[in-house]
């Protein structure tokens, strides 16, 4: 491909190589590198790309050829660990347009932060890539939309990185489900009960020394000041500038395994979210401090899909004494993280507990049925290396469909958080509105459990209400919201000149 200028890249790769990238035209963008691998570049090295680096190099069928970091010093040390385990050293980028101009590469992966996702996909695609995205595949309902275009269009191999997907533990429990294992499913209820600290006072921080803040901003606007987080990496997941709080973060996992056993293959009809950032004041006795997060740290999402109906908990603060009987009954009592799904059936219960561990119960709650499995990851990165071999889409185990689609649960239940987060009101006014919303849960149960939860971790409500979002009503079809011209802004972002990811239609 051409040296072309960063304003030109998107649209010009897209028409240099349109043709060559079209189904059943080449198989490869290029021709098979030595011994038939398929070159990899792996994008976003600091955390989550450490996987993509060893599940890449464990396969005999790739190699890796890339390593794309904006932080130098990081992308360096990998660049000498991946030299000394596959025997041969891979290039080192700091933009990832450079890593697209390079010749021998087949596959990009991403494990970037969420607002560089979808643009990064989007690029690769249009040179001619099959990709590998962690989840949430998007930063918004926008760019989901744009990255299922893309791969339809250019007739890419696209995996999301829910490797529950490839979980035979997983896989063999939503079939138990289909086979009418637990009677009729019509309702799932997903958890993240995953302790997260505060992350320090709101302020104005350095950009660390070796880190390229231009290219790591990409398509996220600058805020003054600003870092405004004391942790540069990792913590960005709790401003929404740039992540999607444990909603959109651990959340995809058990969202995705949600609908997956459900059988919903769309988006809800109607979103309510309540819940905010709380507990921290009282965690540090300070009532005045500020955090740097401002994603929500509790959240309760009821998500209406007509005849079936998704649940969706999240729970930042200590929750070792308030998860209450039933859902300690599938994920054990006192302390310790508790994230899964579990399904409602009219004949028993089917909980997910781990990536490689479902267990089947009956309507006593006792135990009739366990579903196991090991090396989860190796087998999704297997999964797509498969489809890039045969260029059979449908082989895929998490398409770019089936990320969209799971990252617009916790998209849309985070727009009515955002939207009525200002609106800041007592249980009692919350019970109140509930009783208006259709849902298969008991959702004055669940409401109380999560009072008793923040109240356990010293929260004063009266002091620091919840938030009640609005109930929003949605157009599964059309993708946006019905009369409700906030929501529908919360849709997109504002993007940087130069790093606009580009609409469905013009992808």
């Amino acid at each position: 491909m051409p040296k072309l200028s960063r304003r030109q890249f998107g649209s010009a790769a897209a028409a240099t190589i349109a043709a060559a990238s079209l189904p059943g035209v080449q198989r490869f963008a290029r021709a098979a590198g030595p011994n038939d691998k398929l070159g990899v570049c792996i994008v976003g090295v600091n955390s989550r790309g450490n996987e993509h680096i060893r599940g890449f190099n464990h396969d005999p069928r790739t190699e890796i050829r890339a390593i794309v970091d904006i932080d130098e010093s990081v992308g360096k040390q990998r660049v000498a660990r991946v030299s000394e385990m596959q025997g041969s050293k891979p290039e080192f980028f700091t933009d990832v347009r450079d890593a697209l101009e390079m010749n021998g590469l087949d596959i990009l992966t991403c494990a970037t932060p969420n607002h560089w996702h979808a643009l990064m996909g989007v690029w690769a695609m249009q040179a001619g890539k099959d990709v590998y995205i962690e989840k949430p595949i998007s930063h918004n309902i926008h760019e989901g939309r744009a990255l299922v275009a893309a791969a339809k269009k250019y007739g890419r191999m696209f995996q999301t990185g829910t490797q529950s997907r490839s979980s035979s533990a997983c896989q063999d429990a939503v079939k138990f489900i289909a086979d009418g294992g637990i009677g009729e499913v019509n309702f799932a209820r997903g958890l993240c009960y995953k302790r997260r600290k505060s992350i320090g006072a709101l302020g104005d921080y350095p950009i660390p020394e070796k880190v390229n803040f231009d290219l790591w901003s990409g398509p996220a606007t600058y805020t003054d000041p600003k870092v405004t987080r004391k942790q540069f990496h990792y913590d960005w997941h709790w401003q929404r500038h740039y992540g999607n709080g444990d909603l959109g973060n651990q959340g995809p996992h058990q969202t995705d395994i949600a609908r997956w056993g459900l059988g919903v293959d769309r988006h809800p009809n109607s979103v309510l979210t309540y819940g905010g950032r709380l507990g921290y004041q009282a965690e540090r006795k300070d009532p005045n401090y500020v955090d740097a997060g401002d994603t929500g740290n509790t959240e309760i999402s009821i998500y209406d899909y007509g005849d079936k109906c998704l649940v969706f908990e999240t729970r930042g603060l200590d929750c070792s004494t308030t998860s209450g009987d039933e859902i300690e009954s599938f994920f054990g009592k006192g302390k310790g993280n508790k994230i899964g799904v579990i399904f409602y059936g009219s004949e028993g219960y089917l909980a997910q507990t781990s990536y490689d561990y479902c267990a089947a119960f009956d309507k006593n709650k006792k135990l009739i049925k366990e579903f196991k499995t090991r090396n989860v990851g190796d087998a999704h990165f297997a999964n797509f290396i498969d489809a890039c071999q045969s260029r059979d889409a449908s082989q895929l185990n998490a398409d770019a469909k089936t990320g969209h689609l799971s990252a617009a649960v916790s998209h849309l239940g985070n727009i009515s958080y955002y939207v009525g987060e200002e609106n800041r009101v007592s249980p009692a006014e919350i019970s109140k509105a509930l009783e208006k919303i259709k849902s298969l849960d008991n959702n004055q149960e669940t409401l109380q459990r999560t009072v008793e939860h923040l109240t356990a971790n010293g929260v004063n409500l009266e002091k620091t209400p919840l938030s009640l979002g609005p109930h929003l009503k949605f157009d599964p079809e059309a993708e946006r919201f019905i009369d409700n011209d906030e929501a529908n802004a919360m849709l997109t972002r504002e993007y940087r000149s130069g790093f606009e990811v580009p609409a469905a239609e013009n992808v």
